[in-house]
């Protein structure tokens, strides 16, 4: 199992209120996929910004950072009084420590959540605050809202000592691993198998499950899995997979931000293999004459 989110954040407690944000509570002003930052730290002191929030835009509490209230609400760069600077949503999340990266995933989801339920999506009507819980709420329809949670699987195929590494159509400078959201109906392990199916052509068993991580992007869930290569020979779904091959300890390529899941299973994994093998190697030389 993974060890890294299992823990308790000490500073991120998340919670929510409808009220609004006082003088001193902290905000991070959000525009499109980035951050607009303070000079000195990711939020700003709600004081220092409320006049320059977006028309229409309500801010919402995330939860409490070190004690203090966080808020999230949106804001143009053009309409704040000096040029703030700016870091894309991913490039927050992974140059961030662990609680913070905590803090950033759920604020990130509230605000996507917070935004496409303004208006009710049966009726069109505008949304309130539900009064008990984090929800928006249709009064019209009677209707609650809540945050939408996309759960998707992560995948690490093994073959004895190698590694299924395979790098997406999105990107040209790492490999990740196999991975795709859950249907409807469908359990986690039996989308594993899919997922490895339709992707690489491969069939997997000995599904084991590893550990979680939110990833803001902007809704998912992920679920980390281990799986053992059980037959068939890779074919590429070509819309999603560029290249995959098998790797060992030794010969692994660039791979995923060891701040994702996905780098942290194969970090796992290569520690796995490589006290193995100096284990082996220990008991070769011990075993000699």
């Amino acid at each position: 199992m993974l060890e890294t989110h299992s823990r308790q954040s000490e500073h991120w407690l998340p919670d929510w209120t409808d009220d609004a944000p006082g003088a001193n509570d902290l905000v991070l002003l959000m525009h499109e996929h980035r951050l607009l930052c303070s000079e000195a730290e990711l939020w700003h002191r709600w004081a220092d910004v409320a006049p320059y929030a977006s028309a229409g835009s309500v801010p919402v509490m995330t939860g409490y950072w070190q004690g203090q209230r966080l808020f999230v609400a949106s804001a143009d760069p053009e309409s704040l009084p000096q040029e703030y600077p700016q870091i894309s949503f991913r490039e927050a999340l992974l140059s961030s420590d662990s609680d913070r990266s905590l803090m950033l995933s759920g604020s990130i989801q509230i605000w996507h959540w917070s935004r496409d339920h303004r208006f009710c999506g049966r009726c069109g009507q505008l949304t309130d605050a539900h009064p008990r819980e984090r929800a928006r709420w249709c009064n019209h329809c009677q209707v609650p809202w809540y945050p939408r949670l996309a759960p998707c699987v992560i995948t690490l195929v093994r073959d004895g000592d190698r590694l299924l590494l395979a790098r997406s159509v999105r990107t040209t400078t790492f490999f990740s691993l196999i991975a795709g959201f859950i249907e409807p109906g469908e359990s986690a392990e039996q989308a594993v198998i899919r997922e490895v199916r339709e992707e690489v052509g491969l069939e997997v068993d000995r599904v084991r499950y590893m550990g979680s991580q939110p990833w803001p992007f902007p809704h998912q869930l992920m679920l980390g899995f281990t799986a053992e290569l059980k037959g068939g020979e890779l074919r590429l779904q070509p819309d999603e997979i560029a290249e995959a091959g098998w790797f060992s300890a030794d010969d692994v390529p660039t791979y995923s931000s060891e701040k994702s899941i996905a780098g942290q299973l194969i970090r796992h994994a290569l520690d796995e293999l490589r006290a193995r093998q100096s284990g082996e190697g220990r008991g070769d030389r011990e075993a000699s004459p």
